[in-house]
């Protein structure tokens, strides 16, 4: 087998509350500012310590992000999963072990290095404490030796994650040292991976989605924000906490211009966050499944009483408590109606890093616009996960405060009525609480109201209300962000996702064109959606749309909204609870084509 250069995957099965978390990212960064498209996949359990987890790094000199279904080469770090974790390792793999873990026989056609972890670790400290952290720092050491990982770039990424814990950081470098050393004395290079340096990321970062979106809505103008913690959007929060204390408190008074709250549940979060957003701020929360569950009811009242709010979701799996740490696309159909009756919320649907930094501000702009709370559908793979991205933009456009009306517009009007709409959008105009115009005046109501916003249940009002609103939506249809398109005129197959599967669907794509399948693709972007949707759906014969959700709903708001060609409509889902990968949506495709399945394509093959 010849070499295979910048194209494996090195998974590190550990246990939780280890410390590993410092030395993969470490591992991953020190490769990444080596110029190689790098992406880290964090696998843990919902529980503070002790359970199995696993850290997947791969490399790939093709720019692929998504999660591969196997990987090359293994770190043994935890006796608990030992035998597993090397079952699942192929002929020609690199298993490196804790020589103090016991693991089964392994076949011969592996490239197994044992390594005495706890012995290099003698003369480092005898601190057992300290020693079960720095422990990981000694495989560290051993990948980039056996890899070619440059000695100045794990330097600098040591440097770069420790340098305000001087102590630890010379404690974990010599760790790394005494990794590097003890490999490059005692171990025979015998298998084929390799790491050269490329020129692939000189102009890219690495961020989670979550700090991403904590960044954009700070420069969204965000004043007042609500949480009540849960997993996995608590660091979206906590991020934005550090955003705000640093950017939005004055260095001489030390006065805070922001707000920042920790309800006692998710039902008061979003009660304070329409409070604000009714008062005039821009104010936000952010949950997970179980939390938006709790928010329904003020949903509603947001969406009637027509207050701007912004929710963020990063998604994860369910029902009930399911399972915390695992990623889904399972809250879609939910969020885009709810509350009871009828209602229908605009949605947002970041596809990466670079999505969350930009519709964090965008999700602002729509919710005072349109006067109404938006949802931001993320999701535990882009929220948590390390991503490569290019660098964000500095936002150059104004805020859009949508129609509100202040005294100078008062005073030229003859009458104020806060649910008339004036100019046929289905947005009426809108003043702040503090108006000394008496015309501006009017009273918040939940229950039903006409125009002027006065109490009322004759139907004709109710109705008249609820087609407002619905002219609201096809509004709606024209603000939310467009979907991308990608075109292929001789493709018959159209290939349509949202958020986080898009990367598993631009490598699915070039097996699909190898395997003979041209396709064409549109990725969403938002709900409602746009007329770009019917005229894509137009142009192919058979359409699947991709999702990580059991039911496929996303499959069937296509169908809703496009009755005369749901027969094209076919779903492929993916709800395992891991990040989809690009072969599961290829031979879902070539099976439903009818095409013969292909081998997956070795790692370095050409695409």
């Amino acid at each position: 087998m010849g070499p295979v250069i910048n194209d494996f995957s090195i998974q590190v099965a550990t246990v939780n509350g280890s410390g590993s978390q410092t030395a993969n990212g470490i591992l991953l960064r020190a490769i990444f500012q080596m110029g190689i498209p790098v992406s880290g996949k964090n696998l843990f359990p919902s529980n503070i310590a002790g359970l199995p987890t696993w850290f997947t790094i791969r490399v790939s000199r093709h720019g692929y992000l998504a999660r591969r279904s196997a990987s090359e080469i293994l770190v043994v770090m935890n006796p608990e999963t030992a035998a597993e974790d090397v079952a699942a390792i192929g002929p020609g793999g690199v298993i490196v072990v804790n020589d103090q873990i016991r693991t089964p026989p392994i076949p011969g056609d592996r490239f197994v290095y044992h390594v005495p972890m706890a012995k290099l670790l003698e003369p480092i400290t005898t601190d057992v404490r300290l020693r079960k952290l720095v422990i990981n720092m000694i495989y560290v050491g051993v990948l980039a030796e056996l890899l070619g990982i440059a000695e100045d770039e794990v330097e600098r990424a040591l440097d770069a994650q420790l340098a305000k814990k001087p102590i630890a950081l010379a404690l974990n470098h010599r760790a790394v040292r005494a990794g590097w050393e003890w490999a490059k004395s005692n171990l025979e290079k015998r298998d084929p991976f390799r790491l050269e340096r490329m020129d692939a990321t000189a102009r890219s970062i690495l961020i989670e989605g979550n700090t991403a979106a904590a960044l954009g809505a700070m420069f969204g103008g965000v004043t007042v924000v609500t949480w009540y913690p849960i997993t996995p959007s608590s660091s979206l929060i906590e991020s934005l906490g550090g955003f705000l204390e640093q950017h939005r408190r004055d260095p001489r008074t030390g006065e805070a211009s922001y707000a920042m709250i920790q309800a006692e549940d998710e039902i008061s979060g979003i009660g304070m966050v329409l409070g604000a957003g009714w008062a005039g701020a821009r104010a936000m929360t952010s949950t997970s499944g179980p939390g938006i569950s709790l928010m329904a009811e003020f949903a509603g009242y947001g969406y009637f009483a027509e207050i701007p709010a912004v929710i963020w979701d990063v998604q994860r799996i369910g029902p009930s408590t399911g399972l915390p740490t695992r990623t889904s696309q399972g809250d879609l159909a939910f969020v885009h109606g709810l509350s009871h009756g009828d209602t229908k919320h605009p949605v947002l649907l970041p596809a990466s890093v670079a999505d969350c930094y930009a519709f964090a501000m965008k999700a602002f702009d729509l919710a005072e616009r349109l006067q109404t709370p938006v949802f931001v559908l993320s999701d535990l793979d882009l929220g948590m996960n390390v991503w490569m991205s290019e660098p964000f933009a500095y936002p150059e456009e104004p805020w859009d405060r949508g129609k509100v009306l202040g005294e100078e517009e008062l005073a030229k009007l003859r009458k104020f009525e806060r649910y008339r709409d004036v100019d046929g959008d289905g947005i009426p105009y809108r003043t702040l609480p503090g108006t000394k115009d008496a015309k501006g005046v009017y009273f918040t109501r939940g229950s039903g109201h006409d125009e002027a916003a006065r109490y009322t249940e004759r139907p004709a009002d109710y109705v008249a209300t609820m087609d407002r609103l619905a002219r609201k939506l096809e509004t709606a249809r024209t603000l939310v962000p467009p979907p991308a398109i990608e075109q292929d005129e001789s493709a018959e197959v159209g290939l349509i996702a949202f958020g986080s599967t898009r990367w598993a669907m631009i490598e699915a794509r070039d097996q699909l064109r190898a395997a003979g399948i041209p396709t064409g693709y549109l990725l969403l972007k938002a709900l409602p959606f746009t007329a770009h949707l019917a005229a894509f759906v137009g142009r192919h014969r058979r359409v699947y749309v991709v999702e990580q959700n059991r039911d496929g709903q996303m499959a069937d708001l296509v169908r809703r909204e496009l009755p005369g060609e749901a027969a094209k409509i076919r779903s492929i889902t993916h709800y395992t609870g891991l990040p989809v990968d690009a072969r599961s949506v290829t031979d879902a495709v070539l099976a439903m084509e009818g095409a013969p399945a292909q081998p997956p394509l070795a790692q370095g093959a050409a695409r």
